[in-house]
């Protein structure tokens, strides 16, 4: 039986997409927050409840909540836990980056001074992290400050939804304190709730991203198997998806994964098991298998049109996945970048990302509609599986050959209208 809620004062530095999500989740829960953010412009549209992010239930969340953000770590002062959100990028070589991290956990410190808290670290970070980094930083403030490590499970695109019907939720601590002040805030979420200690609850994130992530180019490599052999590989992943020691998620062959949370995870562990003299050969192959993936959209390409020197090629989705304007992580970006080294003009069309991809590359055509990126195109590129896309018509191309990166298309239909090929099928 849960026990009555007790609303909790909370800070949630890093207002992202998993701040955002974790703090207007929290509101509406019944607790008090407020968000810190170094970026005064995502400040300010939070506060104005106009949000940049095109994430699901965001608009609709912050109209109907009393959230407040502020550049002013001294918030913490007026609350009782302090989640930290804020971005762990890669460094070049693949490894975390911890600056942000550093930087926040720091200011924290010394706006906390000798008070009371319980510090809660949300971004992801390689196992060891907490022990290691995050409590040197927090030494300063005495005895009073508890940290518990509370890894989010959050997608892009839906980042809310998943934070208010979570599937379980992990919490990693050293101390009874931390434990039993997060357990009284979760257990309203009706979801199991994971103990453990710090670096346990560190590695169950990279464990289940990198499984994530193996599964899709296990796939992918099935699925260039299956194209070679004439077999359907989507037939192949609905059998097996009936088994329930597997399941039928994340079984569809494709281009490969992408986004702001798999290749960055996955490589972070490679640098950490680097760290530690070990070589794990299995997740290397993963990463392999997913950067020689998208590659191979072009070379269908150039066996169907050839030199692609001049030629129009009209990219449709350019975010990572669909329900999101995210283009962090886009492999439709990595390959526009091969497309352009090849001489090729690009004309891109996506429903929700094409402000964003527009800061990355200002040197290709952005349409209003699919339609008008088709117009007068050599070929078509389908790399984000927007369902607008499905029902497609390629008559205005000067060439009607389709390169399929995520079954966007039905194979039997589209073969019908075009020259259509699937990257796996």
């Amino acid at each position: 039986m849960q026990s009555e809620l007790q609303p909790k004062r909370v800070t949630v530095i890093g207002l992202g997409y998993v701040g955002l999500a974790t703090a207007l989740g929290l509101e509406q829960k019944g607790h008090e927050v407020v968000g810190v953010d170094i970026d005064e412009r995502r400040v300010a549209a939070v506060n104005e409840r106009n949000l940049p992010l095109g994430e699901s239930g965001f608009h609709e969340a912050l109209s109907t909540v009393n959230l407040h953000a502020t550049r002013d770590y001294g918030a913490v002062l007026d609350s009782e836990i302090t989640f930290v959100c804020v971005n762990t990028p890669s460094n070049l070589d693949g490894s975390i980056d911890l600056r942000c991290l550093r930087q926040a956990v720091e200011t924290l410190a010394e706006a906390l001074g000798k008070k009371s808290h319980v510090v809660v670290i949300r971004s992801t970070v390689v196992p060891g992290t907490t022990e290691q980094v995050v409590l040197p930083l927090l030494r300063g403030c005495g005895d009073g400050v508890n940290v518990c490590v509370n890894p989010e499970f959050l997608r892009a695109g839906s980042a809310l939804h998943d934070f208010l019907n979570p599937q379980r939720i992990v919490l990693g601590a050293n101390d009874g304190r931390s434990l039993a002040l997060l357990e009284s805030m979760y257990e309203a979420f009706g979801a199991p709730i994971i103990k453990t200690d710090m670096r346990t609850a560190e590695m169950i994130k990279y464990a289940c991203n990198c499984y994530l992530s193996t599964r899709i180019s296990f796939m992918n490599e099935i699925g260039n198997i299956c194209k070679i052999l004439g077999i359907d590989v989507f037939q192949v992943a609905q059998a097996m998806g009936y088994d329930d020691r597997i399941g039928n998620k994340f079984l569809s062959a494709g281009i490969g994964f992408g986004g702001p949370c798999l290749p960055k995870d996955i490589n972070a562990l490679l640098g950490r098991a680097a760290d530690l003299g070990y070589e794990p050969v299995l997740l290397k192959s993963v990463v392999q298998v997913n950067e020689r993936q998208p590659q191979r959209v072009v070379e269908m390409l150039e066996n169907k049109i050839g030199n692609l020197d001049g030629k129009t090629v009209a990219v449709l989705g350019l975010a990572f996945k669909s329900g999101t304007d995210s283009v962090c992580g886009s492999l439709a970006l990595n390959i526009i970048e091969w497309l352009i080294g090849k001489g090729s003009v690009v004309k891109a069309y996506d429903p929700m990302a094409m402000e964003a991809a527009a800061v990355v590359r200002a040197d290709i055509e952005y349409c209003p509609s699919a339609d008008d990126a088709l117009l007068d195109a050599d070929a078509c590129l389908l790399l984000t599986e927007w369902d607008e896309f499905r029902s497609l018509q390629f008559d205005k191309m000067t060439q009607k050959v389709v390169i399929d990166g995520r079954r966007v298309l039905d194979p039997e239909r589209a073969r019908t209208i075009c020259d259509y090929e699937g990257i796996c099928w």
